[in-house]
């Protein structure tokens, strides 16, 4: 959990929150299909519901009190994926810092796969 102090208090905020943000600003970017989880049990990777999009997240907190995210996406056939990359890490950080005021070091994206159509 990060902990923020201002002069009306302090605000903890849990990991889940930032797993939430970090999906909906992802999987809102052209070319993403949605967010994946790899199965150990299957050894596939799965293309998570809406639901179970946090999941797909991984959140990682600094010792500055700044967070690191990884996500692992499914991207549409064709798209340019350093572009689309790109944009996906500018709209997490942005979205993430904006909605918690807790800065984000670094945005990880890990393609699991290409979806046709």
């Amino acid at each position: 959990m990060v902990k923020t102090s201002n002069e009306h208090g302090t605000i903890g905020i849990a990991r889940d929150v930032f797993t939430i943000l970090t999906g909906e600003a992802a999987t809102n970017c052209f070319g993403v299909k949605g967010m994946t989880r790899y199965s150990v049990t299957d050894g596939l990777v799965h293309l998570l519901k809406r639901e179970a999009m946090g999941k797909g997240v991984h959140i990682t907190y600094n010792d500055d009190n700044s967070i690191s995210i990884s996500l692992s996406i499914a991207v549409d056939q064709g798209v340019n994926i350093p572009v689309a990359c790109e944009s996906i890490a500018d709209q997490v950080r942005y979205k993430v810092q904006k909605g918690t005021g807790v800065e984000v070091k670094r945005v990880d994206i890990y393609i699991d796969s290409m979806i046709l159509g």
